[in-house]
């Protein structure tokens, strides 16, 4: 399952009810304010960062290059994908989960 998340950890619990449904496998993505998830040194880092351990986890670059945010500061172990990339993962996956 692909899951998406398109709100902001620090506005809504959207990224942590994601990450604690994920299971181990699972793909999820962050994008637009989710993308702020995805970076080093927030308070959500270690969460995240254990998901990555147990999921495969993705963030949008283009919703990061619109926040003025660099590929540098994205948690190690993250994948940084385009509008085709998104696409990809949305045809490789039997079901999305988009979590609001």
């Amino acid at each position: 399952m692909l899951h998406t998340v398109n709100k902001s950890p620090f506005e809504r619990n959207a990224v942590a009810s994601c990450l604690a449904h994920a299971v181990d496998g699972a793909a999820i993505l962050f994008i637009e304010d989710a993308v702020y998830a995805a970076t080093k040194g927030t308070s959500v880092a270690a969460k995240v960062e254990e998901a990555v351990g147990k999921c495969k986890v993705f963030v949008l670059g283009p919703d990061l290059a619109a926040r003025g945010m660099s590929e540098d500061n994205v948690i190690a172990g993250i994948t940084v994908v385009d509008y085709e990339g998104f696409v990809d993962l949305a045809v490789e996956h039997s079901a999305v989960q988009a979590w609001l």
